[in-house]
């Protein structure tokens, strides 16, 4: 196992640098790499080169093996957490996200919309500025939404197909008789029997043909909601012991398996039995009949999610300036704020060349390179900077032509990001100035700069007796480390108050400031930054 070597210094989080050094992931052999930050880095090799394995099983893996290690014991079980990565260190590390090429867990309920949470904006405008019918009361933005009890329809749950079985999927083979399994939907085993025993207890005769039986009783052995319970006596069994059992017509033994059943194979079998198409009632968009009443730009929010985004972009363009649709002040002020979000973030998935996406596309249905270029889109609104995004060949699968201005939004990310860091920067720079002007008085301007003119002279013909030298890096103040020193390095010296002792030549040093402010006796520089260490030692 290499050890690390000794040259190795920390790395201050301003070096600029992710420093990875002996790095022996899967096929990387002890690989030493220093990555630049803020900037965008390319990979680049051949297959099983082990690119993967630097950025996404040592870089990131290493990232958030840290990020987990500040979360609570209790709370981190509940966490999938990834390997330990085999590296011997990695310095300069910052936060990592991943964006990775998978497809994840496919859904039905999930689309463009909830994957890039452009719904939420959706369907906060229609909960607050659309148009209502008369006398219609308002709906929270729950009730647009078909992934919630307040929003979904209550035929087919939100999901907009319905599972209808009918006679022709329940019973395929009309001459056989109950007995001999018509009834297909039916279980087997002892639930069929069971079901079979009841029939025979209830009066029904199952030995002759399904088509001979009245239309009366198999449409009530097919269809009926009612579930009678009566007292069974099994003939087939050596000790006849009598039970209550309750009958299940076949379309609620279906519609009850797809509904509560957590066996996927039995799922699948009851799903042969059903003829699967847009729900009746919502009209395959899953919502309530209250929710689809409400329009914005005249149509209803299912209509608009299942546009193209380059036209929702155009829709929603005539919506940004308040009061050009004629609403109220209130209305017209919410929609046109909502509006100006949702095309800001819109004309970004444009500029991605995921144009022909609408937000009712499921996420099942997407590409692996559509699927991760959705993901770049949502981060690149967080407005988060000092963060690594370690991207899975963003590029892989695109024409050449759409290539570009994924380089174009990624570029333009970077440079937000420090136009964000530059701006906080000098923000910075410039409260601490006017705290350091808040702070000293006049008079105590006027004693400081004479102060360090006095340590710039001392500083130039070295120090004397009874001097001590001050580091210009323990100044609190970066604007009195420039006054007191221009050169980096330059120390500045401080002569004690009278009542000390001269210290004789040959004893003469250079020695740490650690004079306190006051107790054992006065220096004329009061601007000195003590440590820790220095505070338990010389209390004030």
């Amino acid at each position: 196992m290499r050890t690390p070597t000794s040259s190795l210094q920390p790395v201050s989080p301003a070096s600029g640098f992710v420093r990875v050094r002996g790095a022996r992931e899967n096929n990387l052999r002890d690989v030493d790499v220093d990555v630049p930050r803020d900037a965008i880095v390319a990979f680049t090799g051949v297959s099983g080169s082990g690119k993967s394995s630097l950025a996404f099983g040592t870089i990131f893996a290493e990232a958030q093996r840290r990020f987990l290690e500040s979360v609570a014991p209790y709370a981190r079980r509940l966490i999938q957490q990834g390997h330990t990565p085999q590296v011997d260190e990695i310095t300069g590390l910052p936060p990592a996200v991943a964006l990775q090429q998978r497809r994840g867990t496919p859904s039905s309920r999930s689309t463009v919309g909830t994957l890039t949470t452009l719904s939420n904006s959706v369907r906060m405008m229609y909960s607050r500025a659309g148009t209502y019918p008369a006398d219609a009361p308002r709906l929270e933005s729950d009730s647009f939404s078909p992934n919630t009890v307040a929003g979904a329809c209550p035929r087919c749950h939100g999901l907009g197909i319905a599972h209808l079985p009918t006679r022709a999927s329940l019973v395929p083979d009309g001459t056989l008789s109950i007995r001999e399994g018509a009834v297909a939907a039916w279980p087997g085993a002892w639930q069929g029997k069971n079901l079979r025993d009841i029939l025979i207890t209830l009066g029904y005769d199952v030995d002759v043909p399904w088509n001979d039986l009245p239309e009366e009783a198999r449409d009530w052995i097919l269809f009926t909601e009612e579930q009678p319970v009566v007292e069974i006596t099994p003939q087939r069994d050596r000790i006849a012991k009598p039970y209550q059992g309750r009958f299940w017509s076949a379309r609620s033994y279906i519609l009850h398996t797809l509904a509560d059943s957590q066996s996927q194979s039995q799922r699948e079998r009851a799903l042969r039995f059903v003829e699967s198409g847009p729900c009746p009632v919502c009209d395959g968009t899953g919502l309530t009949p209250a929710a689809l009443a409400v329009t914005v730009a005249g149509l209803s929010i299912s209509r608009l999610a299942g546009l193209p985004l380059t036209a929702l972009a155009e829709t929603l363009r005539p919506l940004t300036q308040a009061g050009s649709t004629g609403r109220g002040e209130a209305s017209a002020g919410v929609e046109a704020t909502i509006s100006r979000d949702l095309l800001a973030r819109i004309e970004v998935l444009v500029d991605l060349g995921l144009g022909y996406l609408s937000l009712a596309r499921s996420t099942p249905t997407l590409s692996p390179g559509e699927m991760q270029r959705l993901r770049i889109a949502t981060q690149l609104r967080s407005g988060l900077f000092g963060v690594v995004y370690v991207l899975d060949e963003p590029s892989a699968g695109l024409h050449p032509a759409d290539a570009e201005p994924l380089l174009v939004v990624l570029e333009q990310a970077q440079v937000l990001r420090q136009l964000r860091l530059r701006r906080r920067t000098q923000h910075g720079r410039r409260a601490r100035r006017r705290l350091g002007r808040r702070r000293r008085s006049p008079r105590r301007n006027r004693r400081w700069r004479g102060a360090v003119q006095r340590s710039r002279r001392r500083a130039r013909r070295g120090p004397g007796v009874g001097d001590q030298a001050v580091p210009v890096s323990r100044f609190r103040h970066s604007r009195c480390r420039a006054r007191g020193a221009r050169a980096e390095g330059t120390t500045l010296v401080a002569r004690p108050a009278g009542g000390q002792r001269a210290q004789p030549a040959e004893s003469r040093r250079r020695v740490p400031a650690r004079t306190p402010h006051r107790g054992h006796g006065r220096v004329r520089l009061r601007k000195i930054h003590l440590d820790q260490a220095d505070r338990r030692r010389w209390p004030r």
